[in-house]
């Protein structure tokens, strides 16, 4: 990893003040970040660099275990290049000065190369985490969060949460579902036993599952709502990534695999060895091989609905500081961030709030910002001006 003057300077800061491996001992903490993945462990880094030394991360599982459970043949789509000597941030990056490609050596980094990234940079960086500690229950008692955890009971001032998404899949949507298996359960796609797949979903998750099955000469039909890879946007939250296409490119994929468009599934039912699955169009597919669900993730932010209140899409309402509207102090940090049409759901879009809601935590304590938010902002990890967003890429 490359770490840049202000991180080191951050390090020593929280070095000199006691921050140790298992958090600082405090009654009451000034933020309590919960989820241990690239969200968790982005803001933490921004905190420390703000200057808020009071702080925890609580994990119920591992740094980056989302991560270590991808498929083992799944990478990240977005391209990591150590382009920050250019003063550009590496896309797969959470903090300033750092940079995934430089210290793996990897474009597409799989799963479990991302975990040991978050690992390293946490122990580089001394952050305070708990890992292993399960949050049961939250609520706030006169201006401060109570946390019940499986261990103990924490208390903060301030709370983020950022558990992300993935292991909360998407299982429901039409009748049968239940008969089926969602990609984000699978280990290892080449050791799934079947020569003909059923896939619900075309999105990322569907192509990757379609091409490292079609690789192992597998035949793969697959059914989406929409056409994700027809889609002309240039908003990776709507089309396919390049790196999807170009796969698709692959000779095994033209062979192997059969995209339905606009084909919305209707159910699936399991008849004697056979899975059969229809359409809303009328069609039966038939495969003796239980059907895959690339379905997305219904997201952790459901467990703390109770903090914030719904937009019409179901997703948490926020301010401009990514802050609760109804509990003050409670934030929302990761892919289920939404601000108007906005959809921050990769790396790389949401790393632009980390500072936004640790400039609104240490201004309520009280720490000036000003220095902090024009490094940020110099870095694209400052994003407070959505107009910006939505551009379309001209297709000469």
């Amino acid at each position: 990893m490359i770490i840049n003057l202000a991180i080191i300077m951050s390090k020593s800061q929280g070095d000199v003040n006691g921050i140790k491996k298992e958090g600082k001992s405090s009654n009451v903490y000034d933020a309590i970040i919960v989820g241990a993945g690239a969200a968790g462990i982005g803001v933490a880094i921004t905190l420390q660099h703000v200057g808020i030394e009071n702080f925890i991360v609580v994990d119920r599982d591992t740094i980056g275990s989302s991560f270590s459970s991808w498929p083992d043949e799944t990478r990240f789509i977005t391209p990591s290049f150590p382009s920050n000597s250019i003063g550009m941030l590496d896309l797969n990056s959470i903090a300033i000065g750092v940079s995934p490609a430089f210290s793996m050596r990897v474009e597409h980094p799989t799963g479990k190369e991302y975990a040991k990234h978050l690992q390293s940079l946490s122990d580089y960086l001394e952050l305070p985490i708990k890992e292993n500690t399960e949050v049961k229950s939250i609520e706030k008692i006169e201006g401060i969060f109570h946390l019940e955890t499986d261990n103990e009971t924490l208390l903060s001032t301030n709370l983020i949460w950022a558990a992300g998404e993935f292991q909360y899949p998407s299982v429901s949507g039409f009748e049968g579902s239940e008969l089926c298996r969602h990609t984000s359960t699978v280990p290892k796609y080449g050791d799934l036993e079947g020569d003909d797949f059923l896939i619900i979903g075309g999105y990322e998750s569907g192509i990757d599952a379609s091409y490292h099955l079609a690789r192992c000469d597998k035949k793969v039909r697959v059914f989406d709502i929409g056409s994700p890879w027809a889609e002309a946007s240039s908003d990776p939250s709507i089309a396919l990534s390049t790196f999807s296409f170009e796969r698709m490119e692959d000779v095994s994929f033209g062979k192997n695999v059969e995209l339905f468009s606009e084909t919305p599934v209707s159910s699936v039912t399991l008849v004697g060895d056979t899975y059969e699955l229809k359409t809303e169009d009328g069609h039966t597919f038939e495969s003796k091989v239980q059907p895959l669900l690339a379905s997305g993730f219904v997201g952790s932010h459901k467990f703390v609905s109770h903090m914030f209140e719904e937009r019409d899409d179901g997703f948490p309402l926020l301010s401009d500081s990514d802050e609760s509207t109804i509990v003050p102090g409670m934030y929302l940090c990761g892919p289920a961030v939404r601000h108007g049409n906005e959809n921050f759901c990769f790396i790389y879009k949401y790393r632009q709030r980390f500072a936004i809601i640790a400039q609104s935590i240490a201004s309520s304590m009280g720490i000036e910002t000003d220095e902090f938010v024009d490094a940020y902002r110099r870095w694209g990890m400052y994003l407070d001006d959505l107009s910006c967003c939505g551009q379309e890429c001209l297709t000469c």
